[in-house]
């Protein structure tokens, strides 16, 4: 495997240190600021001065790309304890939001590409996904739990407009009275409340928003492509009103950058109609941890050191802990600090209730090969 970091691994970081890690940013409307090969790769690319003065041209338009992607299976399983759900299905790998804080981008070197600019734009989606769950589904041995609904990258991102996997997957879980959760950051959810709002009213539907912030402006930095935290309030607005639970996801929570907005986002969300909610602290594995140092020192030179500190003193001195529990919190004075805003908060405005459990007793499953059904035994 091999590692990319720039900057050291461990300890505290100067302005000169980050100021070291700057790339050329040339794709306006994307999140990374470069395109890093993959930790897999054999070969490193990097751009360099061979006298033509080509480095200085100005970047071509960086198109998004959509290939499909042949799955053998659609639900994936986990045993994370510190997790809420033990499986998910996530309709497309990578995605066009472009959040360059997002944990799932180091995944995209699966495919042999960067966790960088081709995360966002070199996009794949799973057309069989619909045939695969009825089939998972209806196995004899299949043991009904929630299924969590694009949770590795947003099953609503630009893409499901036009392609509407995600409807599909929900109207097969609507079909069969399967209990779903689903988190996004996007307005696009609004288009489905007419299949959600009647899971949630059997007890078998939930819906996370994530909102980072209410900034616009940090807003289209970090998240290029995802919905204007306007609209993501409207959006908890239109699902609460329909009878939708929302928990709000303050998340991911950066030291010293969204971290002042804390109380702000949830007074924001609660006057909204967000009937909970939950945070994390940035996590930084694998690639990711270059990509938002190149970002900071892009477009934050000033508190970028800082941010970085601010993070490694919640980690144990590196950019990352993966332990169990910690990974989304940190530890020491200042995760504390983190921690008991966000509870004394949440508790004032009351998004300190338990999430709904989901009812999985109305399940029934769809029809196994040959149209023969599963009997209740």
């Amino acid at each position: 495997m091999r590692q990319t970091q720039k900057l050291q691994r461990k300890g505290r970081v100067s302005l000169i240190d980050v100021e070291a890690v700057a790339e050329r940013f040339e794709h306006g409307g994307r999140g990374a600021v470069s395109n890093q090969t993959g930790r897999f790769e054999r070969e490193t690319h990097e751009a360099f001065d061979d006298g033509w003065g080509t480095l200085e041209e100005a970047a071509g338009r960086l198109e998004t790309t959509l290939t499909p992607e042949a799955a053998r299976t659609i639900i994936t399983y986990n045993r994370s304890p510190d997790i809420s759900f033990d499986r998910t299905i996530n309709p497309y790998r990578g995605c066009e939001h472009g959040c360059v804080y997002c944990f799932a981008r180091p995944t995209h070197a699966y495919q042999g590409l960067s966790a960088g600019l081709d995360f966002e734009s070199r996009l794949f989606f799973k057309p069989d996904g619909p045939a695969l769950l009825k089939r998972e589904l209806a196995r004899p041995s299949y043991v009904v739990r929630p299924i969590a609904l694009g949770m590795n990258t947003d099953a609503y991102q630009p893409v499901e407009r036009r392609l509407r996997l995600t409807r599909t997957f929900l109207e097969i879980l609507a079909a069969h009275n399967h209990p779903v959760t689903l988190l996004t950051k996007s307005a696009l959810i609004q288009r489905d409340i007419d299949l959600i709002a009647p899971m949630a009213e059997k007890g078998l539907a939930r819906v996370g928003v994530s909102i980072t912030t209410l900034d616009p402006r940090l807003s289209r930095r970090m998240e290029p492509r995802a919905a204007a935290p306007h609209k993501r309030l409207e959006t908890i607005r239109a699902l609460a009103d329909a009878g939708i639970p929302v928990i709000a996801m303050t998340a991911p929570i950066i030291p010293a950058l969204n971290e002042p907005e804390i109380e702000r986002l949830l007074e924001a969300v609660a006057e909204n109609g967000a009937s909970s909610a939950g945070y994390v602290l940035l996590r930084l594995p694998y690639e990711l941890k270059d990509i938002v140092h190149e970002w900071l020192a892009e477009h934050y030179p000033d508190r970028a050191a800082r941010i970085i500190n601010l993070l490694r003193d919640m980690r144990g001195g590196q950019d990352y802990d993966a332990n169990w529990f910690e990974r989304g919190r940190g530890r020491g004075p200042h995760a504390r600090l983190i921690a008991q805003r966000f509870q004394k908060a949440a508790r004032r405005l009351r998004l300190d209730q338990p999430r709904p459990r989901l009812r999985t007793d109305l399940f029934r499953p769809p029809e196994g090969p040959g149209g023969q059904m599963q009997l209740d035994v």
